[in-house]
C-alpha cells in the first residue's frame, strides 16, 4: 500500500483494485465489445444471407441473436462501467487515505519546504490520475486483447487467410499507433501532472500572500507568474489532445487498411466457391468491429504514461522513512496522557531541523514546574520555535527529555502532545464555525461550556456581537483578527486542559498598543496549575511570569 511506499511501482500496484472487486469489471468489459464484434457479425451475415430469399425459418436464429447481442453490448457496458467505478473509486478513496497516513508523520515540521501546491497536487490531481490505471489501462487491454485474439479465431474459422491478415494488420497497427502516440505526445503527458501542480504553487502562493503582493505592487507580477503556468499546461494538454486525435485518425485508416486486405484475400475464394456470401461478408466486415474495439488500445498506452508520471511524482513526495530530525514514532500511542508529575526537564537537550546542518539549539538545560509560567525571550532566529516545537515533540531531542518520571523517549509523540499542547504563531482555524472550530478539542463539550471557554479568553461580548457560536471565521481565519485567532486557539487549549501549554509568539501580528492586553487576558485564562511556556520576543506585563530565561544563537543564556 502507498504507506509503504518508496517506489512509483509500489504507489501503482497500490492503486490497483483487488482482484475479487475488479475481475466483474473485467469481464463485464470483454463481454460488451465481445458483443459488439458479434453483433457486426451476425448482423453482416444476416443481411447478406437474407439478400438470398431464404425460408424465414433459416433467419431466425441471426435474428434473435442480432437483439441479444445489441442487448447485450449495452447491459455489460453499464456492468463493466458500474463495478469499475466502484472497485477503481474504493481503492482510491483508500490510497488518498494511505497517503495522509504517510504524510502525517512528516507534519509539521517534515514538510516546512515543501511546496504547498506540490502537497495538494499529489493528494488531488495526481491521486485522482491513478484511478485510470485500473480503468483506461488494465480494463481496455484486457479486454481488447481477449476480443481481438477471439475475433481472428473466429474469422479462422470462416477463411483463415483472413484472420492471419487481421492478425497481421492487428500488430502492425499496435506497433504503429504505439509509437506515434509516444513521438508525438509523451512528453506533454508526463509534463502535465508537474505542470498542475506548478499552477497550484502559483494560485495557492498569490491568494495566501496577496495581502502582501498588494502592498507591495507585486500582484500583476504574480498574476503574470499564475498566467504564464497555466498557459504552460494549456499547451500541454492541447498536445496531448492533438496526439491522441493523431491516433485515433490513425487508428482509422488502418481500419480502413484492413477491411480492405480482407476483401484482397477473401476475393479468390469468393470467386471459386469455397466461400459463401455471408461468409465473405463476415471476414470483410469483423475486422471493422475488432478495430473499433481496438482504438482504446493507443489510449491505454497514453493514459499509462500519465499514470505513470503521477505515481512517480507521489513516490517523490513520500520519502521512504521520515527524517531523523523528526521525532520517531516507533512507539504505539496509548491514549493515555503521561503524567507531568514534578514537571518536566530538558538536560543537555540539542534539536535540529530536518536537513539542517547545525543544530537549531545546543546543550539546553530547562526545567518547567507545575503551574509555573516562564517567559522564554530571544531575538527572530534564536531558538524559540525550535524549543516549542522540540516540547510537543515534532521535533526529535538529542539528549534529555522527561515528563514527571518518564522519557519522552519511550512514549508516542501523540501521547506526550496530551500533556504538552501547542498554541501556535500563526493558529490554524478552520472553514467552519466557531462552534466547529473548537469542537476540534473536545467534541463532547456543550455551547455552554465553549461560550464560558470564549469568555475566559476575553471574546464574550464579540461572540455576542458575531451572532453566536454558529458564526463562521473563514478560511485559516480570514475573518477575524489575529489576536482573536489567538485568543479562539488558546479557548481551544483551554478545552482540551492541557497540563502544559506552550504560547509561540502569541503577539504576533498584534497591534502594539493591544499587545499587552492581549497577553494579559491569554495568560489570566489559565488555570493555576497549569504549566504556561510563553515564547515571545518582546517583554511581557509585569508580574505575569514566575521566571524569565533568554536563548540566544540556540543556547540557554538566562
Amino acid at each position: 500500500m502507498i504507506a509503504r511506499a518508496a517506489t512509483s511501482g509500489s504507489v501503482l500496484r497500490g492503486a490497483m483494485p483487488p482482484a475479487r472487486r475488479f475481475w466483474w469489471a473485467l469481464a463485464a468489459g470483454f463481454a460488451s465489445e465481445a458483443s459488439a464484434v458479434a453483433l457486426l457479425a451476425v448482423s453482416a451475415w444476416l443481411i447478406v444471407r437474407a439478400s438470398e430469399q431464404p425460408p424465414v425459418l433459416y433467419l431466425s436464429a441471426a435474428v434473435v441473436g442480432v437483439r441479444f447481442f445489441a442487448i447485450s453490448r449495452a447491459s455489460f457496458r453499464y456492468l463493466e462501467r458500474l463495478t469499475g467505478h466502484d472497485a477503481a473509486l474504493r481503492q482510491l478513496a483508500s490510497t488518498r487515505a494511505d497517503l495522509v497516513r504517510r504524510l502525517v508523520p512528516l507534519a509539521p515540521d517534515g514538510l516546512a519546504r515543501t511546496r504547498r501546491g506540490s502537497v495538494l497536487g499529489a493528494l488531488v490531481d495526481d491521486v485522482d490520475e491513478l484511478q485510470n490505471l485500473p480503468l483506461r489501462v488494465v480494463q481496455p487491454l484486457v479486454s481488447s486483447a481477449l476480443v481481438a485474439l477471439g475475433a481472428v479465431v473466429l474469422v479462422a474459422f470462416v477463411w483463415w487467410p483472413a484472420a492471419l491478415t487481421l492478425l497481421a494488420c492487428l500488430v502492425v497497427a499496435a506497433a504503429i499507433a504505439t509509437l506515434w502516440g509516444w513521438m508525438s505526445g509523451a512528453r506533454a503527458e508526463r509534463a502535465i501532472a508537474p505542470l498542475r501542480a506548478r499552477l497550484a504553487d502559483a494560485v495557492l502562493d498569490h491568494i495566501g500572500s496577496l495581502d502582501v503582493l498588494t502592498a507591495f505592487g507585486a500582484e500583476a507580477q504574480s498574476r503574470d507568474r499564475i498566467a504564464r503556468a497555466d498557459a504552460d499546461l494549456r499547451r500541454a494538454v492541447v498536445r496531448r489532445s492533438g496526439a491522441q486525435a493523431g491516433t485515433a485518425a490513425l487508428v482509422s485508416l488502418l481500419a480502413g487498411a484492413a477491411s480492405i486486405a480482407a476483401v484482397l484475400v477473401t476475393a479468390p475464394g469468393a470467386a471459386s466457391g469455397s466461400l459463401t456470401g455471408p461468409s465473405l461478408a463476415v471476414a470483410v466486415l469483423v475486422p471493422m468491429a475488432v478495430f473499433e474495439v481496438f482504438a482504446s488500445v493507443p489510449m491505454a498506452a497514453s493514459a499509462w504514461r500519465q499514470v505513470r508520471a503521477s505515481a512517480e511524482r507521489i513516490a517523490d513526495s513520500l520519502p521512504a522513512a521520515p527524517p531523523a530530525e523528526l521525532a520517531p514514532e516507533t512507539v504505539e500511542p496509548t491514549g493515555d496522557a503521561p503524567a507531568l508529575g514534578d514537571g518536566m526537564r530538558l538536560q543537555a537537550a540539542s534539536v535540529r531541523w530536518p536537513a539542517a546542518a547545525e543544530p537549531a539549539l545546543h546543550e539546553i538545560d530547562l526545567t518547567i514546574r507545575p503551574g509555573e509560567r516562564v517567559l522564554v525571550m530571544g531575538s527572530s532566529g534564536a531558538g524559540k520555535s525550535t524549543l516549542a516545537h522540540a516540547l510537543v515533540r515534532f521535533l526529535e531531542t538529542e539528549g534529555g527529555y522527561d515528563i514527571g518520571a518518564r522519557s519522552v523517549h519511550d512514549l508516542s509523540p501523540d501521547d506526550v502532545r496530551l500533556t504538552v499542547g501547542l498554541c501556535e504563531q500563526h493558529p490554524m482555524l478552520f472553514d467552519e464555525d466557531i462552534r466547529q472550530n473548537l469542537l476540534f478539542a473536545r467534541d463532547t463539550a456543550t455551547d455552554a461550556e465553549l461560550e464560558a471557554a470564549l469568555d475566559r479568553v476575553g471574546l464574550g461580548p464579540w461572540l455576542r456581537e458575531r451572532g453566536g457560536l454558529g458564526a463562521r471565521v473563514g478560511e485559516r481565519g480570514a475573518l477575524v483578527s489575529g489576536g482573536q485567532a489567538q485568543r479562539i486557539a488558546l479557548a481551544r487549549a483551554l478545552l482540551r486542559g492541557f497540563p502544559v501549554l506552550v504560547l509561540d509568539e502569541p503577539t504576533a501580528g498584534v497591534d502594539p498598543d493591544a499587545s499587552d492586553r492581549l497577553l494579559t487576558d491569554l495568560l489570566g485564562a489559565v488555570r493555576d496549575d497549569q504549566a504556561v511556556v510563553l515564547i515571545s520576543h518582546v517583554a511581557v506585563p509585569d508580574g505575569q511570569v514566575d521566571r524569565v530565561v533568554r536563548i540566544e544563537d540556540g543556547r540557554l543564556v538566562a
